[in-house]
């Protein structure tokens, strides 16, 4: 839970900062906007009763419009956030959050905590 807070608080600091994505800001609503149009028109197929295969199609196309938005989002957090992080000491914290939204992204478990070797 303190892991939680403390990476909760880091985010709400950083928030007067313009966030790394923001120079993507219009390139990632234009896709946002595309992706609702893409929904509407999947709600559209299934009232009409169209094929399974056409709708699977669609919403694959779906699936990997959000993947895109997903990895330039992340793109820019890795090198403006992460790389930030990594200056002030907070790099493997931050690092760890990345991972773990990538492994709840994907469905994975989380890791196991890494063993330090000792001296």
């Amino acid at each position: 839970m303190s892991d939680q807070v403390s990476s909760t608080a880091r985010r709400r600091s950083s928030a007067s900062q313009p966030r790394p994505y923001a120079r993507d800001r219009a390139q990632l609503l234009r896709r946002l906007a595309r992706m609702e149009g893409q929904v509407r028109g999947i709600s559209r197929m299934i009232e009409r009763d169209e094929s399974c295969l056409d709708v699977m199609q669609q919403t694959a196309a779906l699936r990997a419009a959000v993947d895109s938005v997903t990895m330039l989002v992340m793109e820019d957090h890795v090198h403006g956030c992460l790389a930030r992080a990594a200056t002030t000491g907070d790099g493997e914290a931050v690092a760890d959050e990345v991972m773990d939204v990538l492994r709840r992204g994907m469905g994975r478990p989380g890791r196991v905590a890494r063993i330090t070797p000792e001296p």
